[in-house]
């Protein structure tokens, strides 16, 4: 009874607290994010308390550069977008009065009315600023927080450490080096992936002198983040856009973007992601349905770490599912050498040098299981 208490009034503590968990979520990605940069200056001989500032610095201003070249363009080719709205549904609805099966409907769309909707949604306008003050709040919150958490890193890893007995640390630090690949892997790669995909839909536009190619291409790599999803949202306004160049120019813009969008499936995120997630697709779609249904937007985005965090967790736990039997002797056999290497050489230290111990030793472990992966691979 004492554990179902327990329980009940910890889910109780976690809806009520729903924004600080998702900051503190967000505050732990962005750590997983730019600790490896962090690291990278201290290999080069800079000290953690300037690199750390450093990299958020240069966060903050390649943030700044980003918003100062695209914003300003943005807001007049989103301005320009609305304008051309009439024509854009003028063309759309021709197009669909010659087309048997959208015949019914094309009146409808050239008659179509706003104002209902702007009626509306007028009286949600002050609600939906305040929802979106509130989340920019929470994610200064969240930088901030994860500032904090790298400037403290040795006192708090210490403090969890301190925590948990100590036979359970070496799995807890290889739990906490996988989640920052993954969390700092799917980072990285989605920007990378969401950047190419705005500058290859940007060259594509401007190349058929489609109006408002920046805004189009910039909120098609905002939609990239969403797989399978992203697509359908993006090219149905670059599409649209298209429309007003003919109906030829439409057809080459989406046949495009469908072909970009494969090749960035199929290629270039397996080798930007390489073993980050390591997700099947019909694991990665449910990830996503669930995702959204729960938390929506967020949802979706947290979605794919979240998945692959699980996996990880099944994995270095050392799990036996009901389905497998895998002989995993070896690596057993490999754990239990590096417990008793980690017992002898923690003997006697603090948290914070333990912890700093067991995290030396599974930076080994893995750059070990690495290499026999890729040997697998290649045999």
């Amino acid at each position: 009874m004492l554990w179902v208490v327990v329980i009940a009034a910890g889910c109780w503590l976690l809806i009520h607290l729903a924004p600080v968990v998702l900051a503190l979520v967000v505050a732990l990605f962005l750590v997983g994010t730019l600790n490896p940069a962090v690291e990278w200056l201290e290999r080069k001989q800079i000290r953690r308390g300037w690199a750390i500032p450093l990299v958020f610095g240069a966060l903050l201003l390649v943030g700044l550069a980003l918003g100062a070249l695209t914003l300003p363009s943005l807001f007049s080719q989103g301005r320009e977008l609305v304008e051309h709205e009439p024509e854009l549904r003028g063309k759309l609805s021709t197009w669909m009065a010659h087309t048997s099966v959208l015949r019914p409907y094309a009146q409808s769309v050239r008659n179509f009315q706003y104002a209902p909707i702007a009626k509306a949604a007028a009286g949600s306008v002050w609600i939906a600023s305040a929802s979106v003050a509130a989340y920019i709040g929470y994610f200064v919150s969240a930088v901030f927080l994860a500032l904090y958490i790298m400037l403290d890193r040795d006192r708090l890893r210490g403090a969890l450490f301190a925590l948990v007995p100590r036979d359970h640390h070496l799995r807890l630090s290889r739990v906490l080096l996988n989640l920052e690949t993954i969390v700092g892997g799917y980072i990285r790669g989605q920007a990378l992936t969401s950047g190419l995909m705005a500058v290859f839909a940007f060259i594509l536009l401007t190349a058929c002198s489609v109006p408002s190619a920046l805004a189009l291409a910039v909120f098609a790599g905002l939609a990239d983040v969403l797989p399978y999803i992203g697509v359908v949202l993006s090219v149905g306004p670059m599409a649209l856009a298209a429309a007003t160049q003919g109906l030829v120019t439409a057809a080459i813009v989406v046949a495009v973007m469908l072909a970009y969008e494969e090749l960035e499936s199929r290629v270039l995120v397996p080798h930007i992601y390489g073993h980050t997630l390591r997700l099947p697709s019909s694991m990665v779609l449910l990830a996503l349905l669930v995702g959204g249904t729960l938390m929506g937007i967020v949802g979706a985005l947290l979605a794919l770490p979240l998945a692959a965090a699980i996996r990880m967790l099944v994995e270095e736990l050392r799990v036996d599912l009901p389905g497998e039997n895998v002989d995993d002797t070896a690596q057993r056999a490999r754990d239990l050498r590096s417990e008793r290497d980690y017992e002898t050489r923690s003997e006697g230290q603090p948290a914070t040098a333990a912890a700093a111990i067991a995290v030396e030793i599974s930076e080994d472990q893995l750059v070990h299981e690495s290499k026999l992966r890729e040997v697998e691979e290649k045999a």
